[in-house]
């Protein structure tokens, strides 16, 4: 009987020991996660919140970069290609937007026969005469820079390029002009030009002969600190 009672005393011992470690194991399940885990979470949201930052200030960055800079036009007429081929020029090099002021009736070679009475002559010896111009410049507007080329007839611009500035509203623009010649200079032709735009900042022009090359003409608008534009392209 003794023997029983023992063994049933060490049986009810060893059972309520197997319960009571049954019970201490279960917190497991919920215990506080070790500095290594604390850490490991603490990093991932603000990696994240880092890597949001970043992109954002890139694209600020951006946006900056391309607010502050010139948005150039490259505007030009030419009757015979040489003021073409030096507009040409100033646009690659500061890959700005090109447009050719186009006559709606095109001049042809009986027109540029001058001192005979031709269609020039009769243009430029009439003060209101203003050609018209084919097609238009598009969104005008978003340009803060325009270079402003044409040839030199009988000492002053084409009268088409009156018609070109009476077209638009430049205020606040920047005009830089240039002429192409045999021989004659700039003289008093952009100064002529300024009261077709007064609100317009006109620069110093320069004359070019048909042979300058495009370094010179880099030349030329790095020294009027002109720089490169954010949007290339050409009009038609």
């Amino acid at each position: 009987m003794m023997r029983k009672f023992l063994t049933s005393v060490i049986a009810l011992v060893m059972a309520l020991g197997f319960a009571s470690c049954g019970r201490k194991a279960e917190p497991n399940s919920t215990e506080e996660p070790t500095k290594e885990q604390q850490t490991a979470s603490q990093k991932t949201p603000e990696s994240e919140k880092t890597e949001a930052q970043t992109e954002t200030e890139q694209t600020t960055d951006k946006s900056v970069a391309s607010e502050s800079k010139q948005h150039i036009l490259v505007a030009y007429f030419s009757a015979t290609g040489t003021t073409e081929k030096l507009a040409e020029y100033a646009a690659e090099t500061l890959g700005a937007d090109i447009y050719e002021v186009t006559p709606a009736e095109p001049y042809t070679d009986e027109n540029l026969a001058y001192y005979t009475d031709c269609r020039a002559d009769r243009e430029q010896a009439d003060p209101s005469a203003r050609p018209e111009i084919s097609g238009s410049v598009e969104d005008m507007e978003k340009y803060d820079t325009v270079i402003l080329g044409y040839p030199i007839w009988h000492g002053q611009a084409p009268k088409i390029i009156y018609t070109f500035l009476e077209s638009y509203d430049f205020s606040g623009k920047t005009i830089l002009p240039f002429c192409t010649s045999h021989s004659s200079g700039i003289g008093s032709s952009a100064d002529n030009l300024h009261s077709l735009a007064p609100k317009a900042i006109w620069l110093d022009g320069e004359r070019f002969s048909a042979d300058t090359s495009q370094n010179e003409i880099a030349d030329w608008l790095d020294e009027n600190e002109i720089g490169a534009a954010s949007d290339v392209g050409r009009f038609d």
